[in-house]
């Protein structure tokens, strides 16, 4: 394999981005003293704003408008946000008033965010509803700018700074959007953009698991797993169970899936460190979007291999696609 192709799969990076992550942290490497809770802050922010930016840029204007395409749109923002959130939530209140609280707060951001950015090309390349993945990707991420803010707010609101949370939900959300739709005629090099932002996947994991502090007892950890991989695993394939039985067909299967079960990673870490970082909390709440992204790598590896492969497409649909 090419080293450009292991530049290129979001797994591998994503994975290797941890594996650094944690070398540098419990071997005590990670420089925390130059990058601080303030400059790993900023630098998160830098770069989800530049992979949102991109990545948004790819969905085209065309079947945008969320008036003649009401159901699709209605399905994104109830599966993507609502239905998605409530097990990072439920997870949250059970583990609140423990002694793990802090630790708790990072299934918050978790639950707030909307699907990853991703989902339009996973959607394309696992042979689901493509229109119906970018057109409700616009509509989520603009609802997210209000639905964020209102689920810290419901939350967190007594712990952080409520303006702080609006303005880096403004500068993560609202700019790449507003941006996005400047690139979309712009044409970019399809191998140049998965390497340039698999990399600032791979710096923004590194700045925030390489400052997590992992302390604790084990069964919180398990704890953390369990709440993960019912998030992906559990409503994943509970979904594909329902829609299935319903009739739903397998591309309109494919992208609800996604929407439900693949959270935006990025934006969980930037609010995080955003928002709790002055507060010195971060490096503790963290734990659970790490976890959360170690289960959601191998949730994203079984829906290519298993639940959406090409045997099983062409065993229910017969359409070589």
């Amino acid at each position: 394999m090419h080293w450009k192709d292991l530049l290129k799969s979001s797994a591998f990076m994503m994975t290797a981005a941890l594996l650094v992550a944690l070398a540098t942290n419990f071997s005590g490497l990670f420089p925390g003293d130059i990058l601080t809770a303030d400059v790993r802050s900023n630098l998160t922010i830098i770069f989800l704003i530049a992979i949102q930016t991109v990545s948004l840029s790819r969905i085209p204007f065309r079947n945008l408008n969320p008036v003649s395409n009401a159901k699709s749109v209605l399905r994104a923002v109830f599966l993507g946000l609502i239905v998605s959130s409530l097990i990072p939530l439920a997870g949250y209140y059970l583990l609140k008033d423990t002694e793990y609280s802090i630790q708790a707060m990072g299934l918050v951001f978790i639950a707030a965010t909307p699907f990853a950015a991703s989902v339009t090309p996973l959607s394309y390349i696992l042979r689901g509803d493509t229109e119906h993945a970018a057109r409700g990707t616009i509509v989520v991420y603009l609802v997210s700018l209000i639905w964020i803010p209102f689920i810290v707010w419901l939350t967190l609101g007594e712990v952080v700074d409520m303006k702080n949370v609006t303005i880096t939900v403004f500068e993560i959300m609202g700019i790449p959007l507003v941006l996005s739709r400047l690139l979309t005629k712009v044409q970019i090099d399809r191998d140049l953009m998965a390497i340039s932002l698999n990399t600032c996947i791979f710096f923004m994991i590194w700045l925030s698991v390489g400052a997590t502090v992992f302390s604790g007892e084990a069964w919180v950890f398990a704890a953390f797993v369990a709440i993960a991989a019912l998030r992906s695993f559990g409503l994943g394939n509970l979904v594909e169970v329902a829609e299935k039985k319903a009739g739903i067909p397998w591309k309109q299967r494919v992208t609800d899936i996604l929407m439900t079960s693949y959270k935006n990673k990025g934006i969980a870490i930037t609010l995080c460190m955003a928002v709790l970082g002055p507060t010195g909390m971060a490096p503790l709440a963290m734990v659970a979007i790490a976890t959360s992204i170690v289960v959601e790598v191998l949730w994203v590896a079984f829906m290519d291999s298993v639940l959406f492969s090409k045997k099983r497409m062409l065993k229910e649909t017969g359409e070589d696609s």
